[in-house]
């Protein structure tokens, strides 16, 4: 469903290794809004809801909710560690639009609410 590169995974993995709080998992989301109708969220959570899908990707435990599921098939995750221009990439093969940003996409046939562009994606 979902593919997070190992730079990536190693990179979530070192970020949560420097969070206080136990059992955290990286939560990936989808909401209404963004400049291109849908935006994306990824963050840490400790929180997971039954119906929500676990995945393990490379010994990451990523959680994401069923209504977001539909929007985040085949989605790959990567990590550049590019000094100011490095950071978290979501290329999503279903999107038929996207931002500048990267951070928002449009979707065949759906209708999110457009916004103001942030230009970020934060984890």
């Amino acid at each position: 469903m979902i593919t997070i590169s190992e730079s990536a995974c190693d990179k979530i993995k070192e970020m949560l290794a420097a969070e206080e709080t136990a059992n955290l998992f990286l939560r990936i989301g989808v909401k209404s809004g963004g400049c291109s109708g849908f935006s994306y969220g990824m963050g840490f959570d400790d929180t997971q809801q039954q119906d929500d899908k676990v995945l393990d990707i490379n010994g990451l435990k990523v959680v994401v909710d069923p209504d977001s599921a539909k929007y985040l098939y085949g989605v790959e995750i990567d990590y550049q560690d590019a000094g100011m221009g490095g950071g978290f990439t979501i290329h999503n093969p279903n999107a038929v639009a996207t931002c500048g940003c990267g951070s928002s996409f449009k979707m065949k046939d759906e209708e999110g609410t457009p916004e103001k562009c942030d230009d970020k994606v934060e984890v």
